[in-house]
């Protein structure tokens, strides 16, 4: 069987299965691609979150308090996970009182100095330590603002991978985190179809579990074109916002090459 016989033979196939969940869209491709020679196709894709990240531990400390559940919704700059940092805070003191004993004996030894009291060995190994201090409270003043986990942007917990009381590690996951303000589809086209599927083109998504169509938009095609089976990769972005809607879901494309001049 030829390549040109075996594709026919694919796309009377996909003809079918389309004209059986949706006959109009069936019937309007069977038109169009009369009249332009083109096959309708259908294609699988998933809705996906625009941002999505797993929140890690900076520091080795026990969880005091996680703010939200699985699934709950939060707004960006909301406290999602505290820490119990009472031994970085008296580190801190201490390295405070420190800096400020480095601070009065660099004092002393500038006033020795104008008197001819003392070298100026002695006044830089000052200026040294009062240094070294003011490094130190630094450095604690940064492992404190790690104490805080806040959220970067608005969304939903998805899991919780820590609970409270656990001591956790420099590094440890904590929580998966998603923003699905905006969903995205992911699918792949012909890569011979880039000469008109361009950002902006509007289409229609049916999704599955909610056995319903939404309006759709292409957000953007991938740098590179598979050689084998000579597709692209593309992302689209559900136009509107519809609660229904979940990360996870997926459902088909429903879309027709338009008429060629």
């Amino acid at each position: 069987m030829t390549i040109r016989h075996r594709s026919a033979l694919a796309c009377a196939v996909l003809l079918a299965a389309l004209a059986a969940t949706a006959p109009a869209v069936a019937q309007q491709a069977r038109q169009q691609a009369a009249a332009t020679g083109f096959n309708p196709l259908e294609m699988r894709a998933q809705l996906t979150p625009q941002r999505h990240a797993t929140l890690s531990a900076e520091i080795g400390a026990r969880i005091k308090r996680v703010a939200f559940k699985d699934g709950q919704s939060f707004r960006a700059g909301e406290t999602l996970v505290e820490f119990d940092c009472a031994l970085q805070a008296a580190q801190l003191d201490k390295a405070q009182a420190q800096r400020a004993g480095a601070e009065n004996t660099l004092d002393g030894q500038r006033k020795l100095s104008k008197l001819n009291a003392t070298g100026m060995v002695e006044v830089r190994n000052a200026e040294a330590e009062v240094q070294k201090a003011r490094a130190d409270v630094t450095y604690l003043k940064t492992m404190m603002s790690k104490c805080r986990i806040a959220a970067p942007y608005d969304g939903r917990i998805v899991e919780h991978k820590a609970s409270d009381q656990q001591f956790v590690q420099p590094g440890q996951a904590l929580m998966e985190i998603i923003d699905d303000s905006v969903l995205e589809l992911e699918f792949i086209v012909p890569s011979h179809w880039l000469a008109w599927f361009k950002p902006g083109y509007g289409f229609v998504a049916r999704i599955d579990d909610t056995r319903r169509d939404y309006p759709v938009r292409l957000l953007r095609t991938a740098a590179r074109v598979d050689p084998v089976s000579q597709s692209v990769k593309a992302v689209a972005v559900i136009d509107g916002r519809f609660p229904e809607l979940v990360a996870g879901m997926s459902g088909q494309i429903l879309l027709t090459p338009p008429a060629q001049n």
